[in-house]
Order: structure tokens, then sequence, then C-alpha cells
């Protein structure tokens, strides 16, 4: 039969390259390619190239027979069983073998090439499978590899000798090159030449074929590509190709570098970049041929190419021997030494470069549309990115005087004559750089250069308004705010300084970099800041943001800036009026939202309305970083109270009414509203505690209206953190928990799809729930015994959740209560009264325990589930724990070990088959109750030992490891199990 179907494959190739009917050539090709896609196909198409039948020297049917097994194998062979694999192999080895004596004398010869093709695959699966196919297993996989490697000497004695032979036109014998070079590369990447001596390698003549493959253009980057893999395998190979180096330079870069051929220029910087970050101990000994490659390198970081590829390619060389320097210990005067005082002027030398290629040209910004903002091409600025590390490095290295000296030496330092932005930027910018070396050396540089260029560019009259010389500002601002302690000792600037930083808010790209800036400088210099005529410029800035359309994260920054400053002025009448100053905008934007809402129709969908509303979020965005600062311990005295209280008399009426507004359902305004509130109570302390009431019902209402905004939630949380502790507020805390937990949409979270649905909504209900056990005194918590089992068992749930956050939060809830309930237990020793906190505890622990267990199993089965690992270890502990601690008690008829044992169990039966391994079922509970158990009596051995005194113990002991590493098992080996709770 596989004969019969060799026969017909033969016949078929042979019509469809040559009948001369169309419609028979159809016919041919549909029955090929039905052909291809069956079974048979493997052991017709193997024959075909191992046979010594007739068909065996037609070059066609052989060509055929390779591409039909390379398509397969890439397609299907991952679904080969082990011995199918390895027949297959053995065939395409034997054919290789055949093929390897060259092309028989009757025949076209081309035999080889398909032999070429099919031996190019077999390593790529390998690779392949490792990088994309999770289910085939690594040790199936190394396996295969072996297998592989194990007909290493064939394969390489099968590629010598087509490298060798010289048949055919030369076109055909630089094509035939390339695939030896595609296949070698292939088998090199499997680790060939692992399985031959090591010492043998750099007199391997297929090394030799490889060099010299560099010199032909068609080859060039395949035998880059090799001998680049090559270096980064073997350690002696960086050696044997470092003293190639100085032909490679003279015979093939500097010719390239002349004529501009950058696929030379680009494959040889790669290469020897790879072999610098290979051996930078070899590189670091300065030898003539190292210092010939540093050279050729830094000619290729200087060539001027209109990318930023080439340069790019360099860094990680110059980062690996820049790295060995400097860890180098030697002696002044050895040879280690002068190994590092050699490389000085290189480094030196590549700074130039660097700075050279760094530049920003105004021809090449590109124009954002949506903002009008100018930006740097893409490729300039990952380059600028990437290099970032190598300009600290040079910095160690040349030291923090030296390198400055080195930025400051060209005639614009002298602050005479025309200024070179272009110079100036891309300095500025490796000032802000190294930052942070130059500022641990303590040595102020000459900052009067860089005041002179923040003068020269807050003169509105220099015309820096075109988008290079925003770029300029952007830069300069940067360094403003890296070097803010030693700009501010320049006292004459300021005033300019804050012009120029003004200027830049107004500028989208420079925006962030100058409000950044500003806050620098202002927790600097406060109180010289704090003059009156300084103070009347950044009060001019604040009175000028609405105009400025600002990022909320730069807004902040500014208003906390001139709250800082006004933090240091001793005069409170000006510090209220100031205020008033810096919120009038604030309070008329908020009037005239809430004048809208009370004499007209709301007209949601106009431009204006919408516009307004973005004002209106941003003043309270803008009060609430006032409030923060506020409650910094600058401001902590009483007459900062007044401050707060002047504020809290506007504040509060205006929130009030936007609370009852229509207006609320804006989620953006709802959610600055709610911050700003946050910050407040925060901020205030006491001085909230007679509006609580009020605040409660303003948050659990809206809510109630508008429950997609769960930053009611979020600051009801807030209002718990500052006044839980309280004892008399606690029947306002569990009605508004009461409000919520019965709100529709917390209410509908009863499964893990609803809780994906809703991820914000979780994170803040169970944050919320966890600040209520955590700050309420235990009577408050156990009054609300119900509320709490109900959101213990969302929470249990919800922690089966796919998303990540909402997960996390439920699982955090969970393991808060249970830790309270523990501490709660040990406390009451082995009499638990009745209606206590500990015994309400234990009933919920009761009700909900078997929810736990199962929503931790379900949280371990999802696609993500080693991120959960460590936080269900930890409930599996502490629930533990506390059926251990109850024993102990007079409480154990409510809550044992034999508990956690049903719960366990009955969990486990109730999952669907296909969720557990064949066999598991009957393990998995004895296993896991065996470590559960260590577990809990490590948490409890520790408690004891430490008074009950100790933080938590969870994962610490012997158990408390065993019982995680099972958890991470379990995760690993069921993570691609679908969920479904």
């Amino acid at each position: 039969m596989a004969m019969e179907l060799q026969i017909q494959v033969a016949q078929a190739v042979q019509v469809l390259n040559h009948d001369i009917q169309s419609c028979n050539r159809v016919a041919a090709n549909q029955w090929l390619v039905q052909f291809q896609q069956t079974d048979a196909a493997w052991e017709v198409a193997t024959s075909i190239l191992t046979s010594n039948s007739s068909y065996v020297h037609d070059f066609e049917v052989e060509l055929f027979s390779a591409q039909v097994l390379k398509r397969k194998i890439q397609n299907e062979g991952g679904c080969l069983q082990p011995e199918a694999r390895t027949a297959l192999q053995t065939a395409l080895l034997l054919a290789a073998k055949r093929f390897s004596s060259g092309p028989p004398p009757e025949g076209h010869g081309n035999g080889s090439s398909a032999i070429l093709e099919l031996l190019t695959v077999l390593p790529e699966e390998v690779i392949e499978d490792q990088k994309n196919n999770a289910t085939v297993s690594s040790a199936r996989r190394w396996n295969f590899s072996q297998e592989l490697l194990s007909h290493t000497p064939a394969v390489l004695e099968f590629l010598l000798q087509q490298s060798e032979d010289k048949v055919g036109e030369l076109i055909q014998i630089h094509e035939r090159n390339r695939k030896i070079l595609r296949c070698l590369l292939s088998w090199v990447r499997v680790g060939c030449f692992t399985e031959i001596p090591q010492n043998t390698l750099p007199a391997h003549p297929l090394l030799n074929f490889v060099y010299n493959s560099l010199q032909v253009f068609s080859s060039f980057d395949l035998a880059v590509e090799v001998l680049t893999e090559l270096v980064s395998c073997h350690e002696g190979l960086p050696q044997v190709l470092l003293c190639r180096m100085q032909s490679l330079k003279d015979g093939l870069l500097l010719p390239a570098l002349t004529s501009g051929n950058e696929k030379i220029i680009f494959g040889l910087a790669c290469l020897m970049a790879e072999i610098g970050q290979a051996a930078p101990g070899l590189i670091a000994e300065a030898s003539p041929e190292a210092l010939a490659l540093a050279d050729a390198l830094l000619r290729c970081v200087s060539y001027q190419s209109e990318d930023w590829e080439i340069a790019d390619s360099t860094l990680q060389f110059w980062c690996s021997v820049a790295g060995y320097l400097l860890g180098m210990e030697f002696e002044r005067g050895s040879h280690k030494h002068m190994a590092f005082v050699t490389f000085i002027p290189v480094f030196t030398a590549l700074l130039d470069a660097l700075l050279l290629r760094a530049q920003v040209d105004s021809s090449d910004l590109s124009v954002d549309e949506p903002n009008g903002a100018f930006d740097i091409p893409d490729g300039l600025a990952h380059f600028r990115t990437n290099m970032e590390e190598l300009l600290i490095d040079i910095c160690h290295l040349l030291g923090p005087s030296q390198f400055i000296q080195k930025m400051f030496a060209e005639p614009w330092s002298s602050l005479e004559g025309p200024i070179p932005w272009q110079d100036v930027e891309v300095k500025v910018f490796v000032l802000n750089v190294v930052a942070e070396i130059v500022l641990q050396d303590a040595q102020p540089f000459d900052i009067s250069v860089l005041m002179h260029l923040v003068m020269v560019l807050s003169n509105s009259s220099s015309g820096g308004h075109t988008g290079f010389m925003c770029w300029v500002q952007k830069s300069i601002a940067e360094v403003v705010g890296s070097y803010s302690k030693w700009v501010c000792s320049f006292h004459e600037a300021i005033v300019p300084l804050l012009l120029f930083l003004a200027s830049g808010l107004g500028r989208f790209v420079a925006a962030s970099a100058c409000a950044n800036a500003l806050r620098r400088v202002c927790e600097d210099a406060s109180k010289m800041l704090a003059e009156p005529s300084n103070l009347e410029v950044l009060l001019w800035i604040g009175e000028g943001l609405e105009e400025m359309h600002l990022h909320l994260h730069e807004e902040e920054d500014v208003i906390s800036a001139i709250a800082l400053v006004l933090s240091t002025v001793p005069n409170r009448e000006l510090v209220n009026k100031s205020m008033e100053r810096l919120l009038k905008s604030s309070y008329e934007a908020i009037e005239l939202l809430l004048k809208i809402d009370s004499e007209g129709p709301l007209t949601q969908h106009s431009i204006g309305y919408a516009q307004l509303l973005e004002s209106v979020a941003r003043a309270f965005y803008r009060m609430g970083a006032i409030f923060t600062q506020l409650s910094t311990p600058v401001f902590s005295s009483s007459p900062g109270d007044e401050t707060i209280l002047l504020i809290l008399r506007h504040f509060w009426p205006l929130l009030e009414r936007i609370f009852s507004s229509d207006h609320m359902q804006n989620g953006c305004l709802s959610t600055a509203v709610c911050k700003a509130l946050s910050q407040a109570i925060q901020a205030s302390g006491r001085n909230f505690s007679a509006l609580l009431s009020e605040v409660m019902d303003c948050l659990s209402r809206n809510f109630l209206s508008f429950q997609h905004h769960e930053c009611f939630i979020r600051t009801a949380a807030v209002v718990i953190e500052e006044f839980g502790h309280e004892e008399e507020y606690g029947s306002l805390f569990i009605s508004t928990f009461q409000m919520f937990t019965a709100a529709d949409s917390v209410s509908a979270l009863n499964s893990s799809y609803v809780c994906d649905q809703e991820p914000d909504l979780v994170e803040a209900y169970t944050s919320f729930t966890s600040t209520f056990v955590r700050c309420c005194p235990k009577e408050v918590v156990a009054a609300a015994e119900s509320l709490v089992e109900a959101s213990f068992q969302k929470a249990a749930i919800c922690c089966a959740a796919m998303h990540r956050g909402a997960a996390l939060a439920a699982m955090s809830y969970m393991s808060c209560f249970l830790e309270v309930c523990l501490s709660s237990i040990l406390e009451s020793s082995s009499c638990i009264v009745q209606g206590s906190f500990s015994n309400v505890a234990l009933r919920i622990c009761s009700h909900c325990g078997e929810g736990v267990i199962s929503g931790v199993i379900y949280a371990l089965l999802g696609v993500s589930a080693l991120t959960r690992v460590h936080k269900s270890a930890t409930l599996l502990q502490q629930l533990a724990a506390i059926c251990k601690a109850s024993e102990r008690t007079n409480q154990n008829g409510i809550i044992c070990w034999n508990s956690l044992q049903g719960w366990l169990l009955s969990t486990v039966q109730s999952l669907p088959v296909e969720y557990l391994n064949p066999g598991e079922a009957e393990t998995l509970v004895p296993r896991w109750l065996n470590a559960m158990e260590g577990a809990a009596l490590d948490y409890l051995e520790s408690k004891k030992s430490k008074g009950g005194r100790a933080s938590h113990g969870y994962m610490q002991g012997n158990g408390g490891r065993s019982l995680k590493l099972i958890i991470r098992e379990f995760a690993d080996t069921h993570r691609h199990t679908p969920p479904s709770l």
C-alpha cells in the first residue's frame, strides 16, 4: 500500500509540474493537498527520502516529500508519540547521511537541500515547544532534545561536507551556504557543540566556514547570528574571536562605515557587543585586541544613522565592561590599575559620542495631534532610556567632579555668546540622569550656569515657544527638580525660577516636569518662598490653574507646593486670606454648578455642562490636596486647626448641597467629592466629629442612588478608620454597614462571575468590612453578627473570582476577620461567655467554614492561582488554628477539628471529577489535614511562647512552610483547570 502511494505521489507531482492540460494540474494539486493532510503522508514522505526506489533521484518528488514533512513537523510534530518521533528522526538522519556524500551523478543533486530544510526544523521543534507549548512536559522535551543531540556528529559531518561542496553556479553556492548556516544555527541553539570536546571547538572546520561567511554579503547576517549564539554559549570562543576583531574591523567595519552599509555595521556591532558581554573580564584586560574592539564599537556609537538601533545595540557591552571595571579590586600601579586607567579615555570618548547621538534635532520632533504637543522620535526616546544605566556607570568611573566638568566644558557655560540649545538640552538630560550620584558626592557644581539658562528662558522676550524650546524647558525643569536643594541656594534667582516654572506649566510637554520641580523647590525652600514677593508669585500661579489645563497629578503637585509654603507663614490672617484666594475659583465653580441644578433642568449632554463638571471635580481635588497638606506636622498647632475650620465652614455646606444633587450620578465628580471628603476627615480629626451622622447619611444615601460608584463605600471606610474605635458611634456604623449590605449591587455578589463584573465594588466592600472588623470595638462587631456573617460568605465566594484584585481583597478581609477571631479566642482562655465576640466569631466560622474551604480550593484552580498561594495557605492555617484552639474552650461544640475535616471532605467530594487528577480525591484530604494540623500547632505554639503578643506567625514554622508547599504544588498542577463557583 505504501509503495502504491509513493508511485501515486510521484505521478501527481509529475502531472502538477509538467502536464500541459490545466485541468489535470488542478486535479493533481487537489489530490496532493488532501494527501498532505493524511496520517499516511508521514510514512510515504519519509520512505521517498530514504528509499532506493527509482524515484529517489527525482528532485521534484524528493523536494515535495521534504516540504510535506517540514509542514507536518511544524503543525503536528507536538502530537507525535515518542516512538513515532524517534522513528522519524532516525529516518531523517539516515537520509541526511545518504545525501552527505554529495549529489548522485545522474540526478539534479538537490535532495540535500530538502534534507537541510528538515534538519533545520527538528531543533526548532524543541525550541518552539519550550516557548509556546505548555502541554508538552519538560521531561518529554528533554528526552527528545537528548535524542536529537545524540546524532550531533552525523549532523555536523553532513553540514561540513555540504559546506565543502563547491559544485554549481556561484549564486547556487551562496544560497546553499545560507541554508547550511540556517541549519547550523538551529542546532547551535539546541546545544549541538556541547556534545563535542570543548577544546576542539575553536579549531572546528565549521567555525572557519561561519567566519568566512562573514565576508560574503548574502550570508553575512546568518553568520553573525551563528557566531553570536556560539559566543553566548561557549566560554572559550570570545578569546578566539577577539583575536580576529582587528581584521574584521579593517576589512569589514571601516569600509562599511565609509560607504554607509548599515547592515554590516549593525551586524558587526551586535557580534562585537556580544563578545564583550560574554567575557567582560577579557575586555577589561585592555589588551591591544580588546582596545581594537572597543575602538570599533566607539565608531559604531558615533555613526550618524537615521535611527538609533546601531548605537543602542552596543549599550549593554559598555555596561558590562564598566561594571567589571568598577568591581575590580586593584592596588595603584598594578596591572589591573593600569588597565582601569587605560579605559578612562575610552569612556570619556564614549560620553562624547553618546551626547552627540542623544541630541534632539528640532526637525525630528513630531506633533501629537490631540494636544498639539511636540514629542521626540520613539527610537530616540528608547535610546535615551536604555543609556541611563550606562551614563550612571560612566559617572562612577570618571567620578562626579570630572563628569560635571565634562558637562560644562563648552563655551556656552561661560554665560557669554549665543547658546547652543541642542547641546544644552542633552547635557541637562544627562545631569538629571546622574543626579543621585552627584548629590551623594556632596560637592555642589557651579549652579550659576543652570540658573543663567533659567533666567534666559523665564524672559518672555526670548521667544522660546517652539516645540524644541518646550522640550529644552522640560529637561531644565527636571534638573531643577533633581538639584532643588542646590538651586534654592541661588536666592537672587528665585523669582525668575518661579516664572520659568510657571511658563512651563502652560506647555503640555514641560508641564509635568515643571509641576514636580515647583513642589521640590517649595519643599526645600519653603521659608524663603514664604516671603511676600515670592508668595505673591506662588498665589498668582495657583489662581491661574484653571487656564493651564494640567493633569490632576500635576495640579496636585502645584497646590500642595503652595499650601506647604503657606504652612510656614506665621501670620494666620495672611494664611487665611491666601487660602481664600487660592480656593476662590473652586468655590465659584461649585456654586455655578449648584445654581444650574436649582434654577433649571440639567443639560448633561452639552459640552458646557461637561466642562463645568470637570472644573468642579478639579475644584474638589484641589481642596483635597490642601486638606492633605494641612494635616502635616507643620500645621498641627491650633492656628493650623483654625485654618482647617475656616475652610470647613465653606467646604461642608457646599459638600452637603452637592451630595443632595443629581450631579453625583457623574462618576468623575462623585470620585472627586469623596476623595476631598476623605482628605478633609483625615486632616481635621476631632473637628469633624459633630458632622459624622450627616456624613454617613450622605454616603449611604448616595450609594443607594448610584450603586456603581463604589467611592461612597471607600469614604465610609475612611470615616470608620478615623472614628471606629469610639464606641459611641457603633450604632451609626452598623446602620451604614446594613445599608451597604442591603443594596442591590452588593446583594448580587453571590457568584464569582458577578464578582468579575464588579471588581471595584468587591474591593471597596471588602475593604470597608475589613476596616469595620479591625477598627470597631469587639462589642460593636458582635452586635453586627448577621452582617459580618453575610459579608464573610460573600468574601468566600469572591476569592474565587478571576479578577486578581477582587479575589485578593476578599481574601484579605477573610484573613483579617479570622485573625481578630483567633486573637480573641486566645485572650478568652478556656471560658468563652455566651454572646461575647469570641462566641459570635466561632458561630460565624462554623456557618462559613465550608464556604472558606470551597472558596480557597476554587481560587487555586484558576489560571492566576499562583498569585493566591500565600493568602490561601494563610487562610487555611488560620481556620485550622481556630478549630484547634476552640477545642481547648467550652465552645468546642460549635466548632472543632472534626468540623474542619468535614468541610474539606465535603468540598473535595463536590468538585467536578475533571478538576482533580485520577485518585487525587482520596489522598488530598488526609494530606491537607495533616499539613493544616502542623501549621495550626506551629502558629498556636508561637503565640503561646511569646505570651500572645507575637506578630502573625503564618508560614513561619516547619508546619506552615509544608502547608504552603502543598498549596503551591496543588495550584501549579491544576492551574489550567477553569474554576467555577
